[in-house]
């Protein structure tokens, strides 16, 4: 599996702890599985984690060749994941195997949570364009509404594998009348697409409308100081 991040990168959020999930399932059922992701700081170059081979090399600019250099030292491989977030591997152009891409998402207007313009909506066509590149290889994605996005690209063959849970869900709530403060919470990783901007802004919402309302966020992640900052500048401290 070629994908930016592992469980063990600092930025890693939900698509990695799912697709630990999955690549471990194959593990367990006799598969050799490696998982090639980009460096980061201080990080080891090859690891093993629930039986995965993890190895690291290059960055966003060099993560491809790397991977390439290091691919073809390696004896053949029956299946190459190409998970892509935004910006593909092109896998099924190098890899001379099998190959499928596994996305969790089309994009589309996240490229405007991350750059200014001219920069999102170059990301937005170079994501589109790369849809329609792959639009002979299988893909693999968690929803209905991503398959249709996927499907209005040209891409022909989508299966819909929804993600899994490992928490067993409560069988029921008991009913709790609302009273003041009203306790809320936000639990994510702290990246511009996640909107946890929004739930400050809820808070002061709510103040200027004398509801009394504590919020705790739950996360780490690039946008904790600009976080911090909307928090000072409405003077919600408390």
């Amino acid at each position: 599996m070629l994908k930016w991040r592992e469980p063990k990168n600092p930025q890693s959020g939900g698509a990695e702890r799912v697709s630990r999930a999955f690549v471990a399932a194959l593990v367990s059922r006799g598969h050799q599985v490696y998982w090639f992701a980009y460096a980061f700081e201080r990080c080891v170059r090859q690891e093993n984690i629930d039986g995965i081979e993890i190895v690291r090399g290059g960055g966003k600019g060099s993560s491809i060749a790397r991977a390439i250099r290091w691919y073809r030292l390696q004896e053949p491989f029956d299946l190459v994941i190409d998970q892509h977030h935004g910006i593909p591997w092109y896998a099924p152009w190098w890899c001379k195997t099998n190959s499928i891409a596994y996305i969790h998402e089309v994009l589309g207007p996240i490229w405007d949570a991350f750059y200014p313009w001219p920069l999102s909506p170059i990301g937005r066509c170079q994501e589109r364009w790369t849809h329609w590149l792959y639009r002979r290889v299988p893909f693999w994605t968690p929803s209905n509404s991503t398959k249709t996005a996927l499907l209005e690209t040209g891409v022909r063959d989508v299966k819909v594998i929804p993600n899994g849970t490992d928490t067993t869900p409560l069988p029921d709530l008991e009913s709790k009348p609302l009273r003041q403060p009203l306790r809320l919470v936000a639990v994510s990783r702290l990246a511009p697409n996640k909107r946890v901007d929004h739930a400050i802004q809820v808070v002061r919402i709510l103040a200027n409308q004398g509801i009394e309302a504590k919020l705790t966020v739950v996360g780490t992640g690039e946008s904790a100081s600009q976080l911090k900052q909307i928090v000072s500048a409405h003077a919600l401290h408390d």
